[in-house]
């Protein structure tokens, strides 16, 4: 019997791969650009103690900053996804390092300029402000001198500088634990044959219609973390006392308060967000309770959650096809919007599937001067695969539009509305499909059963995330011990309270928190949950074509950072400081779980 492994990363096609030649040619040329800036760092100097001089000093200053950053960010970004194609290559591993060296080199260095803008007496920075020289950077300024409050003396802003490099090596531990050094041995699908688990198949593995495969494949992927747990809970443990420490420093009520500022974000939409969801769990439950009677089985465990309700539905998508079908759902979106992304998406923008060492899941990346990037770990057999494409596509597409949109200093958008830009794409596509097959009940509930799934794992999973992260953080906040126990028990706790007693709750699904890697980016995962509630809202207003819905959408898109983002989804039209759009989601959810079962029943 052959056993279906890995690739290396040589054997990998190189049209399979992304063309990093826009940022660096060669290694050799990134060397050059490296030893440059590491070389004109030091002009720094040449600034400080000068910023309230006049306001022609403080743009030449901005710009000397601005300049440096965006060839900094340039060289991380070539390091970055070439130490992400091979986590084992050691040499792009020390490209990587060094890198992120020169950058909390670069923070040193600048780290007087916040504190000496804030420095400046208010009426000389008005004047400044209003001045021709600045007129470019008033927003820049804005979201600077907000910070006066948080921000210490230069001194210690140095020092916070320089603590920044320590600061990530539990979210490294992690990073190289989970990547690299874990291995989650083989086993056998039910059609016999012997595959290597990974983390890019483990949830194609948790759809297999044979309940022993799902069943093997979760406590053997489970067992890995059960070996690694006090390590990983350690390495959890020291990511959020750092948060904890980052937030005194600079004087946030709370680590929450600190994630929080820079997005001008209310705490009150976190609090609605979990409040929101947890008044309306029913739907959810309603779900389960029909996925458990579809399946036939007497007991739902969490390895039963991601198998397809319709198991004879064959689902195969190459790579190429499933860009036709992301091109061909976008089209509310318009030409210019679905050219562009068809050009990237089937050229050089995509590093499309998995090879030994890679870095699991998805993501896009680039800079300012680099096409958007995407890292994939395509499979054709695995329906998730399509809606990641499109998930990333909407990303890159956002990060085009921004760029082209905005100068450098603008061009860079919060998470916060990152989030929908991609799950907005993600709802275009489940229409699309669902008009495609509209004379087919089988795949219909197929696809009904998916875009459920996705709703669930985006708005109810992730704000379960959302809860575990500030409970957590509380714990440290209030000096309480951060071990395993105390870890797993409030984690256990969630699972029980959002899945409620539809579920039985094996014992080492308490372990899923040690495996999370947006856990070591404090507050991340709600933007994901209120990002699908703003996408499904956006995008009902597009695809019902809405008076001027589209264009206010492409609008948003160009925004990059020149607002804060409550600010650019107003431009979108939609209210995030709400609860409405959250109960929209959710009455969304429960709409496709009553046509699921209407559809299934036709079986």
């Amino acid at each position: 019997m052959t056993t279906k492994t890995i690739p290396e990363r040589k054997d990998v096609a190189a049209s399979d791969q992304w063309d990093l030649s826009p940022l660096f040619d060669t290694d050799d040329a990134w060397e050059q650009a490296f030893n440059a800036v590491q070389t004109d760092l030091e002009g720094y100097s040449a600034y400080q103690g000068r910023l309230g001089e006049s306001a022609a000093v403080l743009q030449e200053a901005i710009e000397f900053d601005l300049d440096l950053s965006r060839r900094l960010e340039r060289l991380y970004t070539y390091a970055h996804l070439k130490n992400d194609e091979d986590k084992s290559n050691q040499v792009y591993l020390g490209l990587y390092q060094r890198a992120v060296s020169l950058y909390t080199r670069a923070s040193e260095l600048s780290s007087f300029m916040r504190p000496e803008i804030m420095a400046v007496d208010e009426e000389r920075m008005t004047a400044f402000r209003e001045s021709a020289e600045l007129a470019d950077y008033r927003f820049y300024l804005e979201k600077i001198l907000r910070l006066r409050e948080h921000t210490r003396t230069p001194a210690e802003e140095e020092l916070l500088a320089m603590s920044r490099e320590m600061a990530q090596t539990a979210g490294q531990v992690f990073g190289q634990l989970d990547n690299v050094d874990l291995k989650f041995g083989t086993l056998a699908d039910d059609q016999g044959r012997e595959m290597e688990l990974s983390h890019g198949n483990f949830t194609t593995f948790l759809q297999n219609p044979a309940r022993n495969v799902r069943r093997q494949a979760f406590f053997q992927y489970y067992e890995r973390y059960e070996q690694h747990k006090n390590t990983v809970a350690a390495a959890l443990g020291g990511s959020i006392k750092g948060d904890l420490f980052y937030a005194r420093s600079r004087r946030y009520d709370d680590c929450r308060a600190a994630a929080l500022f820079s997005d001008r974000m209310p705490a009150a939409v976190y609090d609605n967000l979990i409040t929101t969801v947890r008044g309306n769990l029913a739907p959810l439950f309603r779900y389960f309770d029909f996925r458990r009677q579809a399946l036939g089985l007497e007991n739902l465990h969490f390895f039963d959650t991601y198998v397809p309700i319709v198991k004879d539905v064959d689902f195969q998508m190459p790579y190429q096809e499933a860009v036709d079908t992301c091109v061909a759902a976008l089209a509310p979106l318009g030409e210019d919007y679905t050219r562009t992304m068809a050009t990237g998406l089937n050229g050089s923008w995509v590093d499309r599937y998995e090879n030994r060492g890679k870095r699991s899941g998805a993501y896009s990346s680039g800079c300012y001067d680099s096409p958007p990037y995407i890292l994939l770990n395509y499979e054709a057999g695995n329906i998730n695969s399509l809606y990641t494409l499109i998930h990333e596509a909407g990303h890159s597409m956002h990060t085009h539009y921004s760029c082209r949109h905005q100068p450098y200093v603008y061009h860079g958008y919060t998470i916060f509305v990152a989030e929908v830009a991609s799950t907005f794409n993600e709802t275009l596509l489940s229409a699309h499909l669902m008009a495609r097959y509209r004379d087919d009940p089988r795949m219909r509930a197929y696809l009904l059963n998916r875009e459920i799934d996705n709703i669930r794992a985006t708005l109810f999973r992730q704000t379960m995330f959302a809860e575990f992260e500030l409970e957590v953080h509380r714990l440290a906040e209030n000096q309480q011990p951060l071990t395993l126990e105390a870890l797993t028990v409030i984690y256990r706790g969630l699972l029980e309270a959002y899945f409620g007693d539809r579920m039985v709750i094996d014992d080492v699904l308490a372990l899923e928190c040690l495996r999370i890697p947006h856990f070591y980016s404090a507050y991340y995962v709600y933007k994901y949950a209120t990002g699908i509630s703003a996408a499904i809202a956006l995008a009902a207003q597009v695809m019902e074509g809405a008076a001027g819905a589209r264009e206010r959408y492409l609008k948003f898109l160009t925004l990059g950072g020149s607002r804060f983002p409550l600010e650019e989804l107003a431009v979108a039209g939609v209210d995030m400081a709400s609860p409405a759009p959250i109960e929209q989601a959710i009455a969304h959810f429960d709409r496709l779980v009553t046509q699921l079962e209407a559809v299934y029943s036709q079986l």
